[in-house]
């Protein structure tokens, strides 16, 4: 497929997203400066974009591919049903907020409230995974999918406070030789074991083969998995996790 070239420096993000939108090609996108909702509900094709695209880059997302060689603003991801979003460089808050299905890889860090309400269903299967540190309530009111945290000194807790807040299913590993603390009530945390380690290893690896790491030396190291407490009061308010 060929690829369409846009670029967006003069362009407001109305006719950024309307040139995207008329296209079946690929697209790149060059010097993109904060331009919101790139990639909206994009499916089958793939989106490059050079610079930095704008709050909730990829939102809707539907089984497309978008890669940022840069940094991304708020909200990436945000309610994706499918697809992959590669973000080299740093993603603000809200990365793959009530996310639904589909692959978000960050190379650097994430902020505020990464994985919030994310869920799945059958085999939709959300996963997000972080290669540095994550601000405050990471996967509050997770209710289904991976989130995996690897940081880039295992001798600190890569992830904020309230951690876990009201979490009543998935996942959530972090990379680090200390045990997370100050959970909240309803968040288990023990040491991964055997079978939860190769349940990411296949994204550690694709995490790796985008960033040029190395995966088997991240996966060498020590990984804390939190999982929602089997008593937890909030998973009855919910039908599917």
């Amino acid at each position: 497929m060929s690829v369409l070239n846009i670029p967006a420096r003069e362009l407001g993000f109305e006719e950024l997203n309307k040139r995207v939108r008329a296209t079946t090609e690929d697209v790149r996108i060059d010097d993109c400066y904060g331009q919101r909702f790139i990639g909206s509900a994009l499916s089958g094709r793939t989106l490059t974009i050079n610079g930095t695209p704008g709050n909730a880059l990829g939102a809707y997302l539907d089984g497309g591919v978008i890669e940022v060689n840069g940094n991304a603003q708020d909200a990436v991801g945000d309610t994706m049903n499918d697809g992959k979003i590669v973000i080299h460089g740093n993603a603000g808050d809200a990365l793959g907020y009530a996310m639904r299905g589909g692959k978000i890889f960050v190379k650097g860090n994430a902020g505020y409230r990464t994985g919030i309400h994310m869920k799945e269903y059958k085999d939709k299967k959300p996963v997000i995974v972080i290669g540095g540190k994550v601000g405050s309530f990471l996967g509050e009111y997770l209710a289904g999918g991976l989130i995996i945290v690897l940081g880039t000194d295992c001798d600190a807790v890569p992830v904020g406070n309230f951690t876990g807040t009201g979490m009543h299913g998935g996942k959530i590993f972090i990379r680090t030789n200390k045990e997370p603390s100050n959970l909240p009530e309803q968040v288990v945390v023990e040491s991964a074991s055997g079978e939860d380690l190769r349940e990411i290893e296949p994204y550690t690896a694709e995490f790796a083969g985008h960033f040029g790491a190395d995966a088997k030396a991240l996966m060498k190291d020590r990984f804390y998995v939190l999982r929602p407490n089997a008593k937890n009061p909030y998973k009855q308010l919910y039908t599917a996790n």
